[in-house]
């Protein structure tokens, strides 16, 4: 169970790693194929993570701030949400892990870890992407960071 649970912290790092290297004022930049922002990207992540407790651990939203369309976003904003709502899908991971359940989700609680990793992933695509296409291209350190989780 701790390799699957380090995994997910892996992804976290992995969202911190973009939000640092990502200026604030690149937050608005959004694709010419319209779509969410780099802010909003973010923001969805984090949000996605908040509904997957609503339905699987309600309790655990308690401490949980949901970001609103009008929400400003800032990096110290986005990292301290983050890092609480990563941290209570660790709680709902291991609840899951040693019930073999995660309320709301079939197959089972490894397949969720999965989904949700490839969901976040699939975000971090879109919000390089669109920081491509704005000129606001990440730094190398976090273009090939991104993809080292070996040493992470």
């Amino acid at each position: 169970m701790e390799n699957l649970i380090d995994t997910w912290i892996i992804n976290q790092k992995m969202n911190r790693l973009l939000v640092l290297d990502t200026k604030e004022e690149w937050f608005a930049d959004r694709s010419v194929a319209k779509g969410r922002s780099v802010g909003e990207q973010l923001a969805h992540i984090h949000n996605v993570r908040l509904m997957w407790l609503k339905v699987a651990i309600p309790e655990l939203l308690s401490s949980q701030k949901k970001f609103e369309k009008e929400t400003p976003l800032s990096k110290q904003v986005l990292m301290e949400e983050m890092g609480k709502s990563s941290e209570a899908i660790i709680s709902l991971l291991r609840a899951g892990f040693s019930t073999g359940r995660i309320k709301g989700f079939k197959p089972h609680p490894e397949a969720f870890l999965g989904y949700m990793i490839a969901h976040e992933a699939h975000h971090r695509g879109q919000i390089i992407l669109i920081l491509k296409e704005n000129g606001h291209i990440p730094g190398k350190k976090t273009l090939y960071g991104l993809w080292e989780w070996g040493t992470k």
